[in-house]
Protein backbone atom coordinates (compact mmCIF):
# COMPACT_ATOMS: atom_id res chain seq x y z
CA UNK A 1 0.00 0.00 0.00
CA UNK A 2 1.54 3.62 -0.84
CA UNK A 3 1.54 6.57 1.26
CA UNK A 4 0.90 10.44 -0.06
CA UNK A 5 4.77 10.55 -0.67
CA UNK A 6 5.19 7.36 -2.78
CA UNK A 7 6.72 5.13 -0.54
CA UNK A 8 5.48 1.87 0.13
CA UNK A 9 3.99 1.38 3.61
CA UNK A 10 4.72 -1.82 5.63
CA UNK A 11 2.55 -3.64 6.91
CA UNK A 12 3.34 -6.25 10.24
CA UNK A 13 1.21 -8.58 11.37
CA UNK A 14 -0.65 -8.15 14.36
CA UNK A 15 -0.71 -10.50 17.39
CA UNK A 16 -4.19 -11.85 16.67
CA UNK A 17 -2.83 -12.72 12.89
CA UNK A 18 0.04 -14.27 14.34
CA UNK A 19 -2.19 -16.35 16.63
CA UNK A 20 -4.44 -17.29 13.92
CA UNK A 21 -1.43 -18.47 11.95
CA UNK A 22 -0.32 -20.60 14.65
CA UNK A 23 -3.99 -22.16 15.32
CA UNK A 24 -3.65 -23.20 11.75
CA UNK A 25 -0.14 -24.78 12.27
CA UNK A 26 -0.59 -27.83 15.27
CA UNK A 27 3.30 -28.28 15.84
CA UNK A 28 3.25 -24.27 16.42
CA UNK A 29 0.34 -24.72 18.74
CA UNK A 30 1.50 -27.18 20.36
CA UNK A 31 4.79 -25.10 21.26
CA UNK A 32 2.94 -22.41 22.49
CA UNK A 33 0.76 -24.85 24.55
CA UNK A 34 4.37 -25.64 26.29
CA UNK A 35 5.44 -22.15 26.96
CA UNK A 36 2.67 -21.07 28.77
CA UNK A 37 3.05 -24.48 30.72
CA UNK A 38 6.45 -23.37 31.30
CA UNK A 39 5.52 -19.93 32.54
CA UNK A 40 2.57 -21.51 35.30
CA UNK A 41 5.37 -23.68 36.35
CA UNK A 42 7.50 -20.88 37.16
CA UNK A 43 4.49 -18.86 38.37
CA UNK A 44 3.96 -21.87 40.53
CA UNK A 45 7.46 -21.89 41.89
CA UNK A 46 6.93 -18.33 42.87
CA UNK A 47 3.89 -19.20 44.86
CA UNK A 48 5.28 -21.96 46.66
CA UNK A 49 8.24 -19.95 47.69
CA UNK A 50 6.03 -16.83 49.45
CA UNK A 51 3.93 -19.50 50.62
CA UNK A 52 7.11 -20.42 52.49
CA UNK A 53 7.56 -16.88 53.66
CA UNK A 54 4.11 -16.11 54.65
CA UNK A 55 4.40 -19.51 56.88
CA UNK A 56 7.75 -18.07 58.11
CA UNK A 57 6.12 -14.85 58.99
CA UNK A 58 3.42 -16.21 61.21
CA UNK A 59 5.73 -17.84 63.06
CA UNK A 60 7.56 -14.81 63.73
CA UNK A 61 4.69 -13.08 64.65
CA UNK A 62 3.25 -15.85 67.18
CA UNK A 63 6.51 -15.80 68.67
CA UNK A 64 6.01 -11.71 69.30
CA UNK A 65 2.95 -12.42 70.36
CA UNK A 66 1.27 -10.36 67.36
CA UNK A 67 -1.53 -13.15 66.76
CA UNK A 68 -3.17 -10.23 64.46
CA UNK A 69 -0.03 -10.17 62.40
CA UNK A 70 0.25 -14.19 62.18
CA UNK A 71 -3.13 -14.47 61.27
CA UNK A 72 -2.85 -11.61 58.20
CA UNK A 73 0.48 -13.42 56.95
CA UNK A 74 -1.69 -16.79 57.16
CA UNK A 75 -4.92 -15.59 55.31
CA UNK A 76 -1.64 -14.32 52.73
CA UNK A 77 -0.38 -18.50 52.66
CA UNK A 78 -4.21 -19.25 51.87
CA UNK A 79 -4.61 -17.04 49.11
CA UNK A 80 -1.52 -17.86 47.10
CA UNK A 81 -2.79 -21.93 48.08
CA UNK A 82 -5.73 -20.88 46.47
CA UNK A 83 -3.74 -19.32 43.25
CA UNK A 84 -1.51 -22.82 42.85
CA UNK A 85 -4.98 -24.90 42.98
CA UNK A 86 -6.34 -22.81 39.60
CA UNK A 87 -2.70 -22.43 38.00
CA UNK A 88 -2.62 -26.90 38.73
CA UNK A 89 -6.16 -26.84 37.21
CA UNK A 90 -4.66 -25.01 34.49
CA UNK A 91 -1.56 -26.72 33.91
CA UNK A 92 -3.88 -30.34 33.40
CA UNK A 93 -5.60 -28.41 30.69
CA UNK A 94 -2.69 -27.41 29.05
CA UNK A 95 -1.32 -30.87 29.40
CA UNK A 96 -4.39 -32.31 28.10
CA UNK A 97 -4.83 -30.48 24.82
CA UNK A 98 -1.07 -30.90 24.09
CA UNK A 99 -1.64 -34.84 24.61
CA UNK A 100 -4.74 -34.32 22.45
CA UNK A 101 -3.16 -32.30 19.59
CA UNK A 102 0.26 -34.58 19.73
CA UNK A 103 -1.85 -37.60 19.13
CA UNK A 104 -3.77 -35.76 16.42
CA UNK A 105 -0.83 -34.72 14.46
CA UNK A 106 0.58 -38.09 14.99
CA UNK A 107 -2.88 -39.56 13.29
CA UNK A 108 -2.50 -36.76 10.62
CA UNK A 109 0.61 -37.74 10.24
CA UNK A 110 -0.32 -41.11 9.20
CA UNK A 111 -3.30 -40.46 7.26
CA UNK A 112 -1.19 -38.80 4.92
CA UNK A 113 1.27 -41.42 4.67
CA UNK A 114 -1.20 -43.86 4.12
CA UNK A 115 -2.98 -41.89 1.87
CA UNK A 116 0.53 -41.12 -0.12
CA UNK A 117 0.78 -45.06 0.18
CA UNK A 118 -2.67 -45.39 -1.43
CA UNK A 119 -1.77 -42.76 -4.07
CA UNK A 120 1.60 -44.60 -5.04
CA UNK A 121 -0.18 -48.23 -5.43
CA UNK A 122 -2.87 -46.46 -7.56
CA UNK A 123 0.07 -45.33 -9.86
CA UNK A 124 1.40 -48.22 -10.42
CA UNK A 125 -1.41 -50.44 -10.71
CA UNK A 126 -2.32 -47.90 -13.66
CA UNK A 127 1.30 -48.53 -14.91
CA UNK A 128 1.40 -52.57 -14.71
CA UNK A 129 -2.91 -53.36 -14.90
CA UNK A 130 -4.30 -56.89 -15.85
CA UNK A 131 -4.52 -55.84 -19.30
CA UNK A 132 -0.73 -54.25 -19.66
CA UNK A 133 0.56 -57.56 -18.17
CA UNK A 134 -1.00 -59.85 -20.42
CA UNK A 135 0.00 -57.63 -23.04
CA UNK A 136 3.62 -58.36 -21.82
CA UNK A 137 2.90 -61.93 -21.14
CA UNK A 138 1.91 -62.43 -24.76
CA UNK A 139 4.67 -60.12 -26.31
CA UNK A 140 7.25 -62.71 -24.20
CA UNK A 141 6.35 -65.60 -25.42
CA UNK A 142 5.99 -64.39 -28.99
CA UNK A 143 10.06 -63.46 -28.60
CA UNK A 144 10.55 -66.92 -27.19
CA UNK A 145 8.92 -68.50 -29.57
CA UNK A 146 11.03 -66.80 -32.49
CA UNK A 147 13.97 -67.11 -30.40
CA UNK A 148 12.94 -71.14 -30.38
CA UNK A 149 12.65 -71.04 -34.44
CA UNK A 150 15.86 -69.36 -34.64
CA UNK A 151 17.73 -71.80 -32.55
CA UNK A 152 16.08 -74.67 -34.47
CA UNK A 153 17.29 -72.86 -37.44
CA UNK A 154 20.79 -71.95 -36.66
CA UNK A 155 21.62 -75.84 -35.59
CA UNK A 156 20.43 -77.28 -39.01
CA UNK A 157 23.46 -78.37 -41.31
CA UNK A 158 24.15 -76.54 -44.12
CA UNK A 159 23.83 -78.17 -47.34
CA UNK A 160 26.40 -77.05 -50.01
CA UNK A 161 25.56 -79.40 -52.50
CA UNK A 162 22.39 -78.97 -53.47
CA UNK A 163 21.09 -82.21 -54.49
CA UNK A 164 18.14 -83.91 -54.11
CA UNK A 165 18.17 -87.24 -51.24
CA UNK A 166 16.00 -88.63 -53.85
CA UNK A 167 18.37 -88.83 -56.85
CA UNK A 168 21.52 -90.00 -54.09
CA UNK A 169 19.71 -92.52 -52.99
CA UNK A 170 18.63 -93.41 -56.54
CA UNK A 171 22.63 -93.22 -57.41
CA UNK A 172 23.30 -95.15 -54.50
CA UNK A 173 21.02 -98.49 -55.86
CA UNK A 174 22.89 -98.00 -59.31
CA UNK A 175 26.20 -98.31 -57.53
CA UNK A 176 25.11 -101.39 -55.90
CA UNK A 177 23.55 -102.93 -59.02
CA UNK A 178 26.85 -102.76 -61.07
CA UNK A 179 28.70 -103.81 -57.43
CA UNK A 180 26.61 -107.40 -58.05
CA UNK A 181 27.61 -107.31 -61.68
CA UNK A 182 30.98 -107.36 -61.44
CA UNK A 183 30.99 -109.88 -58.27
CA UNK A 184 29.21 -112.23 -60.79
CA UNK A 185 31.49 -111.73 -63.47
CA UNK A 186 34.49 -112.62 -61.58
CA UNK A 187 33.27 -116.14 -60.85
CA UNK A 188 34.89 -119.00 -62.87
CA UNK A 189 33.48 -120.53 -65.66
CA UNK A 190 33.22 -124.29 -64.96
CA UNK A 191 31.38 -123.08 -62.12
CA UNK A 192 27.74 -123.47 -64.17
CA UNK A 193 28.60 -127.34 -65.43
CA UNK A 194 26.75 -130.37 -63.49
CA UNK A 195 28.58 -131.54 -60.77
CA UNK A 196 29.23 -135.06 -60.67
CA UNK A 197 28.07 -137.47 -57.51
CA UNK A 198 30.41 -139.66 -56.13
CA UNK A 199 29.01 -143.43 -56.65
CA UNK A 200 27.13 -145.45 -54.27
CA UNK A 201 29.28 -148.02 -52.31
CA UNK A 202 28.26 -151.88 -53.72
CA UNK A 203 30.68 -153.42 -51.02
CA UNK A 204 28.65 -153.85 -47.78
CA UNK A 205 30.05 -152.27 -44.43
CA UNK A 206 32.06 -154.37 -42.18
CA UNK A 207 29.57 -154.12 -39.35
CA UNK A 208 26.14 -155.39 -41.46
CA UNK A 209 29.16 -158.64 -42.52
CA UNK A 210 29.45 -158.96 -38.85
CA UNK A 211 25.74 -158.67 -37.97
CA UNK A 212 24.96 -161.40 -40.54
CA UNK A 213 27.62 -163.86 -39.16
CA UNK A 214 26.24 -163.59 -35.55
CA UNK A 215 22.80 -164.51 -37.07
CA UNK A 216 23.76 -167.08 -38.91
CA UNK A 217 25.86 -168.49 -35.66
CA UNK A 218 22.88 -168.22 -33.47
CA UNK A 219 20.84 -170.11 -36.04
CA UNK A 220 23.16 -173.21 -35.72
CA UNK A 221 22.83 -172.85 -32.50
CA UNK A 222 19.31 -173.58 -32.21
CA UNK A 223 19.01 -176.26 -34.76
Amino acid sequence: MMNFFGKKRTTNSTPSQSRSAAANDPTKTVVSLRESLLTLEKREEHLFKKMDEMQAQAKAKMAKKDKKGALFALKRKKMYEGEIDKINGSKMTLETQIMSLESNVQNMQTFQAMKQGANAMANVRKQADVDNVDDLMADIQEEMEIAQEISTAIAQPIDGVGVDDDELLDELKELEELDLEEKLMEIPAGVNKPLKMPSAPTAKPAQEEEDEAALKELEAMMA
